[in-house]
């Protein structure tokens, strides 16, 4: 073991006490975080000789959707083996439960503590692993290596900001990247901030997200409610972060919403009743969608409290203000949105997304806005003009559909061994 990881491994251990503090904190708002608490130190209930196991990891929702596509082609050709899905957060798992219940094992990841990593190979044993997204963990990584079992990390993104944190741990990032069975890219800029970091192999395949099954019974639920709210204009604010509620609202209330309903679905759940107390500081009427009622007339905003529903939302709207893009997060996923045919709204901030959001734009199926006052003014009317909205949906889904195919190709570049 380098200085380097040995250092950073001795760090891991010494704050033991403090993520137990952290997971205390989080279990503040969502008290699923005291539980399976073991799980995160590696240690794991129940027989692990059901697989043989292919591992993925997929950190939280975003990354768990967009494993879907393929955990579900992993499954379908390799019949003789079962799939360990791990995360690290209550969130993820719950949509990894929604999307594929019994057919896959789920179980929280360690945190990278060589004991607690060690722990977690012993017990599965896997055949190969894939890690979705950017997940470097170097005792994880470098232990996967130790066993001959072949870790890939797929679906990478990489933008400037993250590359520039990597590059500080210097050895640490790259040795970790060097350990790796193979890397795919969603795009060529992801692919070349990868190899200045020591990479030495990275192929571009695209972005899984582009080829997830659009759920019909969220759609065909979210079409009913926009049916029942006749005329009125539908907004939807997706996946909203920290702060940029307060602004949006601030906006709706200089400029006004007129008979449109603004339906808001903040990106955390932990957040939700904060949000709907800002809702009511700024005098707006709000209805839960968790409380599944008739949306009545007067009411300003639905608050979207649910997980798992974002294609419900998206099926409900006429224009998507997409969230983590307004503040500097660099958005969320508007994939989702394109695939529906719904015009897409984009604030300043796009770097986690930067390809997407720029071909989106280009093609005709997003615009942007500097902040959330013009992106308001653009939403309403584009609410009320039919024939431009018909446009960028057509031009949403003529743009999703020609991304699609990430999936084979990254099948293609798996090398996964029969058993173990």
């Amino acid at each position: 073991m380098s200085f380097m990881r040995f250092a950073y491994s001795l760090l891991w251990v010494l704050a033991t006490p403090l993520l137990l503090l952290r997971l205390l904190w989080r279990a503040r708002r969502q008290p699923e975080y005291l539980r399976h608490v073991a799980e995160r130190f590696g240690y794991y209930r129940g027989a692990s000789n059901a697989g043989p196991w292919i591992w993925v990891h997929a950190v939280s929702v975003g990354e768990t959707r967009a494993a879907a596509p393929l955990v579900r082609a992993l499954q379908a050709r390799y019949r003789q083996h079962r799939i360990l899905l791990t995360h690290m957060t209550p969130t993820g798992r719950e949509t990894g439960a929604a999307l594929f219940g019994d057919s896959v094992l789920q179980c929280y990841l360690p945190y990278d503590q060589p004991c607690a990593v060690a722990r977690f190979f012993e017990h599965f044993r896997p055949v190969a692993g894939v890690l979705i997204e950017t997940e470097v963990w170097p005792n994880l990584i470098h232990a996967a290596a130790a066993r001959d079992i072949p870790l890939y990390l797929v679906n990478a993104r990489l933008s400037a900001r993250s590359q520039a944190g990597y590059r500080r741990s210097g050895a640490l990032a790259r040795d970790a990247l060097r350990a790796l069975a193979g890397i795919t890219a969603q795009t060529e800029d992801d692919a070349a901030r990868l190899r200045e970091l020591g990479a030495p192999a990275v192929t571009v395949t695209g972005n899984l997200k582009f080829d997830i099954e659009v759920p019909t019974d969220q759609v065909a639920a979210g079409r009913e409610l926009r049916a029942g709210l006749g005329a009125r204009p539908v907004l939807v604010a997706a996946s909203t972060r920290d702060g940029e509620e307060a602004l949006l609202l601030d906006a709706v209330q200089r400029g006004g919403l007129g008979d449109a309903l603004l339906v808001i679905v903040p990106r955390h759940p932990q957040r939700f009743d904060a949000v709907a107390a800002l809702v009511a500081a700024h005098g707006l009427r709000m209805q839960r969608r968790s409380a599944a009622e008739v949306i009545v007339a007067d009411t300003a905003v639905l608050l979207g409290d649910t997980l798992g529903e974002m294609y419900f939302y998206y099926a409900a709207c006429d224009v998507a203000l997409l969230g983590g893009s307004f503040l500097p997060y660099g958005a969320q996923n508007l994939i989702e949105a394109c695939a529906l045919g719904k015009p897409v709204i984009v604030g300043p901030s796009t770097y986690n997304f930067a390809e997407a959001a720029d071909a989106a734009v280009t093609a005709g199926a997003a615009l942007r806005a500097a902040d959330f006052k013009e992106a308001l003014k653009m939403a309403l009317q584009l609410a009320r003009d039919v024939d431009r909205r018909r446009a960028m949906a057509q031009a949403g889904l003529a743009f999703t559909e020609s991304y699609r195919g990430a999936t084979q190709r990254v099948l293609e570049c798996l090398r996964l061994p029969e058993h173990r």
